[in-house]
């Protein structure tokens, strides 16, 4: 099963975002089973949010609906948006963005409740961990994360890419350390995924294509030139979407 671990769907129609409707018209043009989707910002959180979970009903075979929170709204508003997604939306996940969002994602009154609100639920948690934002979103604050809270799954998004320089050995560093860390290889260089699956092995690094920002079918391609001799068949599947299967419980 090819399942793509980064994908932004909008309810908002301009040329930069893509609707449920067009990312699986995308999948399938690329061959994709199934794509973790998240909001993609600047947008209104809650009504985006729904516009995900809408999109998941419409597509129950497709879409891996992610929610998303941002403390910026408000502490109270996002753990209000985390509850609804994690229960009455009944969500994959919930995604904290510290770049778009302006916030250090481990910071006590900002972020700490949210993730604690989101340990509560038992839902993966997703960082945007990136070189875009590389104080923000630091993936030594990840560790400090896993540290208060060892029982969550956490995905780090880009792993360090995102922008330049990346910030990828630190995100291998850290997950070498933290186990219930996976990270997913989108909008970064070919470098920085071949280094982790080295370092990491197959089990804990994910495909993901950052669609609508990067093209679906040229990542693809990206994966399997650079996979070529480095893996076997069945860790090359878990990469491509089996590792995805397993933490979703699909």
């Amino acid at each position: 099963m090819l399942i793509d671990a980064d994908t932004h769907i909008s309810p908002i129609e301009a040329d930069n975002r893509i609707s449920a409707e067009e990312l699986v018209s995308i999948m399938d043009k690329a061959g994709v089973d199934k794509a973790m989707a998240w909001l993609q910002p600047p947008c209104e959180v809650s009504e985006s949010n729904k516009y995900v979970y809408e999109s998941m009903q419409k597509y129950p075979d497709q879409i891996l609906g992610f929610g998303w929170a941002d403390p910026r709204e408000g502490v109270d508003v996002a753990i209000e948006n985390v509850k609804k997604c994690a229960y009455e939306y009944d969500l994959y996940g919930i995604k904290l963005n510290g770049a778009q969002n302006e916030f250090y994602i481990d910071d006590e009154k900002l972020a700490m409740p949210l993730i604690e609100e989101i340990a509560k639920t038992g839902k993966l948690l997703a960082f945007h961990i990136g070189a875009d934002a590389p104080e923000r979103t630091n993936p030594k604050r990840v560790a400090n994360i896993c540290d208060k809270f060892p029982e969550i799954k956490v995905l780090m998004i880009h792993m360090g890419g995102a922008g330049t320089p990346d910030i990828s050995e630190q995100v291998i560093a850290v997950a070498q350390e933290y186990e219930q860390t996976y990270l997913i290889g989108s909008h970064v260089g070919s470098q920085p995924i071949l280094n982790a699956v080295q370092t990491l092995g197959a089990d804990r690094v994910c495909f993901g294509s950052d669609t609508p920002f990067v093209a679906m079918p040229e990542v693809i391609e990206k994966y399997s030139t650079l996979l070529e001799g480095e893996v076997n068949k069945k860790e090359k599947d878990k990469i491509m979407g089996g590792n995805i299967e397993k933490l979703l419980e699909l």
